[in-house]
């Protein structure tokens, strides 16, 4: 299993663009793949759910911790920590 934690850094946190982003690239892995909103304490959900992550209520700030878990866990880490870094489709101002 490898995780990490990366800051929201959209202005609107994860609404629904940025959420289908995320959900979309996640569902692209075999791995098993949770994120968590270490902020404010919830409990991890499955990244692949759209209904999840837009339910969420991750903001702007938030830390978020993201596990994966099989054989291309580190694929996918590295793959949404640079989706998250790069906005999830939305442009972050500097």
């Amino acid at each position: 299993m490898r995780t990490t934690d990366k800051t929201i850094l959209n202005p609107s946190g994860i609404h629904a663009r940025p959420a289908a982003t995320f959900v979309k690239l996640a569902a692209t892995f075999a791995s098993a793949i949770t994120v968590e909103d270490t902020t404010a304490g919830k409990s991890a959900i499955n990244a692949k759910s759209i209904l999840s992550v837009m339910g969420s209520g991750i903001r702007q700030g938030h830390i978020v911790r993201i596990a994966a878990e099989g054989a291309d866990e580190d694929a996918a880490i590295d793959a949404l920590e640079a989706a998250i870094d790069a906005g999830l489709g939305e442009a972050i101002p500097d």
